[in-house]
């Protein structure tokens, strides 16, 4: 999600990041590629949920800023390709993380149904989110995915390159994020990353990319 702030190694909310497809042809290693539905774990921001649309809603209902369109998020440091105050952009995001707002907080399109789907009979499923705390998401992941409660599990780090460790803690091999930055140390560790593409994310690479989560569910390797 753009619009997160690192001061030293700390995600703090207010300035805001940027991001730069192993292969757009979905060949890997000479193979198809597929994701494995028992090693796979999901970013939330901007991957299951439109965080950057709510963000829009938040800056027209309650800071009556209009104007602002999707497409524009071409940087994830949002001070960089939006003409908004920064103390305006740190309010909205730190309503985002509080859940201290009116709008709804919508999936993105498929998003319910193949993570339902996966968690039926690979749960839990695993969430990796770089805000530094859980919050009201929690409550959202479960609310929009129709699973047993103890089929998701949510880990919040603070920092992106913290999610490193936890995936490897819980032996996964493909993640699913939004943030092209994270994509290489995410690969240094042995791990394939699946881009979600987003107008922040288009810089030429060399990663997987999904358009959508009908797209998305075609990688994985469903029985």
């Amino acid at each position: 999600m753009p619009g997160k702030v690192y001061v030293g190694k700390k995600f703090m909310p207010g300035k805001v990041y940027a991001g730069e497809s192993l292969c757009r042809k979905k060949v890997y290693a000479g193979k198809k590629f597929m994701i494995d539905p028992a090693a796979v774990a999901f970013d939330i921001d901007s991957v299951v949920a439109d965080t950057m649309t709510l963000f829009i809603d938040i800056a027209r209902d309650e800071f009556n800023i209009n104007g602002i369109q999707y497409s524009d998020f071409t940087s994830y440091f949002l001070e960089d390709c939006i003409d908004i105050d920064e103390d305006i952009i740190a309010a909205i995001i730190q309503k985002l993380l509080d859940g201290h707002y009116d709008a709804a907080l919508r999936p993105f399109e498929g998003a319910p149904e193949v993570l339902a789907r996966l968690g039926r009979d690979y749960a839990p499923v695993l969430f990796v989110t770089a805000r530094p705390y859980p919050g009201p998401i929690s409550n959202w992941i479960r609310e929009t995915i129709a699973l047993d409660p103890g089929a998701t599990e949510i880990v919040a780090t603070g920092s992106y390159e913290a999610k490193i460790d936890i995936l490897l803690d819980r032996h996964i091999s493909f993640f699913v994020e939004d943030r092209l930055e994270t994509c290489f140390p995410l690969v240094e560790a042995g791990i394939t990353p699946v881009l979600f593409k987003q107008p922040w994310n288009r810089k030429n690479n060399r990663f997987v990319e999904v358009d959508t989560w009908y797209e998305l569910e075609k990688l994985i390797e469903f029985k």
